[in-house]
């Protein structure tokens, strides 16, 4: 029965081409649009995912708390991350499994070169950014104990600041004035694709971050301890990053004497919180393109609703003569929800089509962002265009099974 059904939608179709088209034409751009839309969504999570995980593995960011989230007790004041915090959480009997700790110090100052100058963002760092962040130089060397330990007055640039002072000219070997305060260029970074913990990670300048305190005046604390803007910890593994948080929290509580009755004064970011407040976002994100690709689906049901209403107008004298030949009131209903279903389906995979086209064309325009068509949106979108032509369908068949045989014989 189905199969017959089938058969003579297809005839139908068919045989009113031009509208068969205009009204699929609905429901194959909506299909088109909520799978790209879709897939584009789920592209971007994948994008901004990757560019976490490739800030590093298993990578905590601790930081100074807001005032504004401080304890009530403590006026709102906030405390400032400083070496001793560093120096606290590399105390392997205090936090025994991270891996590596390093103190961060961003700061901006005018940078100078040969009458060139810029306003500079500058990172102090020690030797453990290199494993840490899963970074590397492409020309020359990066910092390493000796400089650290030194105060030497050397600097690592990335390519945006290699393009903005030294564009015509090799930079490793020459000086660069970071507030009249001569450095020399040992190292270029390779190429970043994210945006890091703040900002472009290729328009930086890393200097050793001894160096940074004690010659560029970054300023210290009440007690006279030099500030650091955070402290990058890595756990061993996956594993041990709560592990690892718990150890920090505790280690910095018990530091720097906080009541257990009081908040932290510092504040600890995993990549699994990051990773989970992107997700958050990227899934409402998606789901509110989707949303608003399927507002098209909408219109395109509507039109198949219109259609076959006109449909059933024109075949009244079909519908009297089945009727009258002992035809069923269910098979006038499966004839017309079929015909309905089949027009919706087509225009599905029209749309489909037109998805896989789109996605190869958002890949191709942009190398970041790798669009995949995956088989649950395939799924999805037949499954809404068998319930569009179900749904919208409906109406029609029950008014065309509804019909007095005898008035449709009569009908002209």
């Amino acid at each position: 029965m189905i199969v017959e059904n089938t058969r003579i939608a297809l005839i139908g179709l068919r045989s009113n081409k031009l509208r068969s088209v205009l009204t699929m034409l609905g429901i194959t751009i909506g299909v088109a649009a909520v799978i790209v839309l879709v897939s584009l969504g789920q592209a971007v999570e994948t994008f901004v995912r990757n560019q976490f995980l490739g800030l590093g593995t298993n990578l905590m960011l601790v930081s100074q708390r807001e005032a504004s989230l401080a304890d009530a007790r403590t006026g709102g004041a906030s405390q400032m991350m400083t070496m001793r915090d560093y120096e606290t959480l590399r105390d392997l009997s205090r936090v025994p499994d991270a891996l590596n700790v390093m103190p961060q110090l961003n700061f901006s100052r005018p940078v100078a070169v040969e009458g060139r100058q810029a306003n500079g963002r500058i990172r102090g760092v020690t030797e453990a950014f290199v494993p840490m962040r899963n970074r590397d130089v492409v020309a020359g060397r990066f910092l390493d104990r000796t400089d650290v330990e030194s105060e030497a007055r050397v600097a690592v640039i990335g390519l945006t600041v290699v393009e903005r002072l030294f564009p015509d000219s090799y930079p490793i070997g020459q000086n660069i004035r970071i507030s009249e305060v001569t450095f020399r260029v040992i190292g270029v970074m390779e190429e970043a694709g994210g945006s890091g913990f703040g900002g472009d990670e290729n328009d930086l300048i890393w200097i050793p971050v001894t160096t940074a305190q004690h010659r560029l005046n970054t300023g210290e604390d009440a007690s006279g301890r030099k500030r650091v803007t955070n402290v990058l910890v890595q756990a061993r593994d996956a594993d041990s990053v709560d592990l690892v948080a718990a150890q920090v929290r505790e280690a910095l509580r018990e530091a720097r004497n906080i009541n257990f009755r009081d908040e932290d004064t510092f504040q600890i970011f995993t990549q699994t919180d990051l990773l989970e407040s992107v997700g958050q976002i990227t899934s409402l994100l998606t789901i509110f393109l989707g949303i608003i690709a399927g507002i098209s689906l909408l219109v395109g049901g509507i039109g198949i609703m219109n259609i076959m209403l006109v449909t059933v107008t024109e075949r009244t004298r079909e519908i009297g003569l089945r009727k009258a030949v002992g035809a069923q009131k269910r098979d006038i209903q499966l004839q017309f929800l079929t015909e309905a279903t089949v027009l919706s389906l087509l225009g599905g995979a029209f749309g489909i089509g037109i998805a896989f086209a789109g996605s190869l064309a958002v890949s191709a325009v942009s190398a970041d962002l790798q669009v995949r068509v995956q088989l649950s949106s395939i799924l999805l979108a037949t499954l809404i265009s068998i319930g569009i032509g179900v749904f919208f369908g409906i109406y029609p068949a029950n008014r065309a099974a509804a019909l007095n045989p005898i008035d449709a014989l009569r009908y002209e």
